[in-house]
């Protein structure tokens, strides 16, 4: 009997640990099933670039794991029982239930609103494709002069705003920011920063904290300021399913792993990306991103190959080595950071930059389709992982 494996969800994440996993040992041993709501796979990094009108090549999945032995299910995931070894599916033909030796539960992340009144009914997000798709939209029907507030100072903020402002010169784009533009960065990075923001354009409202969203303008602790659009990127909220399973859990809904990306209450689950509650060096939460999430879906597929295979487990940490951020098509910003993601004094900037940005992305959606890089070849599968076994529980 094949020892099934079910992966939720196909970001980043969950679509690395999917092909690693079928490229990692023997189909006729192990059955790999990734379920997902769509059919292709999301370049979450670029939702920013979608919104401002540009044009995304689609990536079906049904393309990329082609010949892989993963078998991709469209079905929208409506519940986990960690206990039984089930999940709860909704696909085209009607309600399901899957029935799992292995769950890699990466679900991720959606838009969090922060209880800001108005903000669910009159801003925009760019944290699915949809919600990329309906700002889209919106954007194109905006005439010149019309003004539009990105709301959150962060890296998605930057990039959106920097993004629309060279798309569409003709509008009046502004940036609502609860600390200062980019304090986190180092000087360089902050100067390059301001620089960028004021060749396009863009007004920056900093150490504002905005309490309200209406149709057309945006409130704050000190005032209003019009907006026909209002992009709201100040953070992600967990996908809820995890809150309501007996898994163990933050109170942000993040699942508790270990080293290895398995849950610390369900040894048969392993939870990765945003719906994880990982620590890195320092002890510190690894944050939502990209940047975190590759490395942790290379962590729990060869974790869960080592302990199907009876190797020894991966060692690998899990660091930061900087910030890649895109300030439009022509202009970027790589803040190079220390291993717990605390900027340095060296930065690389300007068309060289957006380059490295460019590399970066296409390099992500690359990984996905092409798991395997610096890994070995196939292992036999020799027990099954239930608990923790003392022989193969020894890092490498």
């Amino acid at each position: 009997m094949q020892h099934r494996i079910i992966v939720l969800g196909a970001g980043y994440s969950g679509a690395i640990a999917a092909g690693r996993l079928a490229r990692r040992l023997y189909r006729e041993e192990v059955a790999v099933t990734l379920v997902n709501a769509e059919p292709d796979f999301v370049e979450r990094v670029r939702l920013h670039q979608l919104a401002a009108g540009q044009y995304l090549r689609p990536r079906p999945f049904a393309e990329m794991f082609a010949g892989t032995g993963v078998e991709v299910k469209l079905a929208q995931v409506t519940a986990v029982d960690a206990d039984r070894r089930t999940v709860a599916v909704t696909a085209a033909d009607g309600a399901e239930e899957l029935s799992y030796d292995t769950l890699v539960y990466a679900l991720g992340s959606e838009w969090n609103d922060q209880g800001v009144p108005g903000a669910a009914e009159h801003a925009h997000q760019i944290a699915s494709r949809p919600g990329a798709l309906r700002l889209r939209e919106r954007l194109a029907g905006l005439d010149a002069g019309q003004s539009v507030v990105v709301v959150g100072g962060g890296l998605t903020g930057i990039e959106a705003a920097t993004e629309i402002a060279e798309a569409r010169p003709d509008l009046d784009v502004a940036l609502a920011a609860r600390g200062g533009l980019g304090d986190w960065l180092s000087p360089k990075g902050r100067r390059h920063l301001r620089k960028v923001f004021g060749g396009l354009g863009i007004t920056v409202h900093e150490h504002t904290a905005v309490t309200g969203v209406e149709a057309d303008r945006v409130i704050t602790a000190d005032g209003t300021f019009p907006a026909a659009v209002t992009v709201w990127t100040t953070g992600f909220a967990v996908h809820p399913i995890a809150r309501a399973t007996t898994l163990e859990v933050t109170g942000t809904g993040q699942i508790v792993v270990d080293a290895t990306m398995r849950s610390v209450s369900h040894p048969q689950v392993y939870a990765i990306g945003d719906a994880a509650m990982a620590m890195g060096p320092g002890d510190k939460p690894l944050r939502m991103s990209c940047a975190s999430g590759t490395p942790m879906a290379w962590q729990a597929a060869d974790a869960i190959a080592a302990r199907l295979t009876g190797g020894k487990l991966p060692n690998m940490p899990l660091r930061y080595f900087n910030q890649c951020i895109s300030l439009g098509r022509e202009e970027g910003l790589i803040q190079y950071v220390t291993a717990d993601d605390r900027a340095v004094r060296a930065a690389l900037t300007g068309r060289l930059a957006a380059f490295y940005k460019e590399l970066i992305c296409k390099g992500a959606a690359w990984g996905v389709a092409n798991p395997l890089l610096g890994m070995a070849r196939r292992r036999r599968v020799v027990h099954e992982p239930v608990g923790v076994d003392p022989a193969v529980e020894a890092p490498a």
